[in-house]
């Protein structure tokens, strides 16, 4: 399958698969009118969504999530699909976004008046059980009778999950709560500890260099790429030393070094905290 199916869910709530399992470059274009929320889920392979007659591009890449709203402009779907990627895309209006959720709405903050002219960007890791129900949605195999009623379900569920990603209650778990020009600023702040990540600045000094509080900092950051300033750091670091011990090109010891470990024992602990092996344990499975 390579061409998009798209399904009507509901009045204004419609559901797009795209599933390119072809060895070419799909592009997809689609008018999409004022007012919709766009909520894009990258299962398997990458996307590239492209604004302004290619000046400006958004890549989404496996196992995130992207997400558009801006009251003030249309936002027209322009996809280039890679070869065996798989993604769904739901277009919601913001008045029936607002009708899917209790008035009892306070830990989702921009449903609020103040917040509904705003406009909003938001990219996000696809938690495990999201991808479980996007799984579903690309191995249907029920009766063709039934296959809108459960899309229907398939797709209410996956927003439910997309807001229910936080274990405290209490945090403030949207996106939209990041305007487009903090956006920018976490993006800069990501670039600055992986430029550094050898010696990272403070937080506070990282905030101050930004130009961002340490709080929104903090927030934003969680939001945007799913952890902690410092936690994200740590799994980047991570996956760097193992790429540079599958190079083949440093011992333990440099690689260590090199992603910012004084002491190879630090590194050691750190690489078993990650991997759950030691890096010469890693070394010698993938010698087998």
């Amino acid at each position: 399958m390579s061409s998009p199916e798209e399904i009507k869910i509901d009045d204004d709530f419609i559901l797009i698969r795209f599933q390119n399992d072809t060895d070419e470059m799909i592009s997809f274009e689609r008018q999409v009118n004022n007012g919709l929320i766009q909520f894009h889920f990258g299962l398997k392979g990458n996307a590239k969504f492209i604004f302004n007659q290619g000046n400006y591009t958004l890549n989404l890449k496996e196992e995130k999530s992207l997400l558009f709203y801006n009251p003030q402009k249309e936002l027209p779907l322009h996809l280039e699909i890679e070869p065996k990627s798989w993604l769904i895309s739901i277009l919601v209006s913001i008045k029936k976004f607002h009708g899917l959720f209790s008035s009892d709405t306070e830990h989702i903050p921009f449903l609020s008046d103040e917040n509904r002219d705003k406009k909003y960007y938001g990219e996000e890791n696809i938690s495990p059980s999201m991808a479980i129900v996007l799984n579903q949605m690309f191995h249907y195999n029920l009766n063709p009778s039934i296959k809108n009623l459960y899309y229907k379900g398939k797709g209410y569920e996956l927003l439910s999950l997309f807001f229910n990603r936080s274990e405290d209650p209490n945090a403030e778990q949207c996106p939209f709560l990041i305007d487009e020009e903090n956006v920018l600023k976490i993006k800069k702040a990501k670039e600055i500890i992986i430029a550094n990540m050898a010696e990272p600045p403070g937080l506070q000094e990282l905030a101050d260099e930004i130009g961002l509080n340490l709080k929104k900092l903090k927030m934003g950051f969680k939001q945007i790429y799913g952890d902690t300033v410092y936690g994200f750091l740590f799994d980047y670091k991570m996956e760097q030393a193992r790429k540079l011990l599958d190079s083949g090109s440093y011992n333990v010891n440099e690689v260590g070094l090199k992603i910012g470990y004084s002491t190879g024992s630090h590194f050691i602990a750190a690489f078993k905290k990650k991997f759950a092996t030691t890096p010469k344990k890693y070394l010698l499975e993938k010698s087998l």
